[in-house]
């Protein structure tokens, strides 16, 4: 396992697999920072515009694109919980303490989560849901 951290971005790989990023509250760029490379599943960056900065109005081409399995980004709104992560072949790799305001990435390997407090998490992933069996309990 490598962990590579800046006190703000903590980077999980196994073997060179990307498992996860964490995203801590205080987290706050002065300029255009995208976390995810260019050919992730789900593309997650913060855009930081000036005062009176405008986005041209817009609406994306109905483009087709063929994803294989499912990124995930938790937000916690609200309260504290402990992840536990797992490398693709399902060893354990660790559990880590998200606090309100911190993002965490889900981009490959397992997870289980426990809430230390009352919690409100947004979940963001890509769509459609299928209603197929979509995970698998370890």
């Amino acid at each position: 396992m490598d962990i590579m951290s800046n006190n703000h971005i903590e980077t999980i790989t196994w073997h060179g697999q990307h498992i996860a990023t964490i995203i801590r509250a205080d987290f706050l760029p002065d300029k255009t920072t995208f976390i995810t490379p260019d050919h992730y599943y789900q593309q997650t960056g913060f855009v930081v515009y000036p005062k009176d900065g405008v986005i041209k109005r817009h609406l994306h081409l109905p483009l087709q694109r063929h994803l294989i399995g499912t990124q995930e980004a938790l937000i916690v709104k609200k309260g504290k919980a402990e992840i536990d992560l797992y490398a693709m072949d399902k060893t354990f790799m660790g559990t880590w303490t998200l606090n309100e305001g911190d993002i965490i990435l889900l981009v490959s390997g397992g997870h289980g989560l426990r809430c230390l407090e009352d919690t409100v998490l947004l979940e963001i992933k890509q769509g459609p849901y299928t209603g197929l069996v979509e995970k698998e309990h370890f």
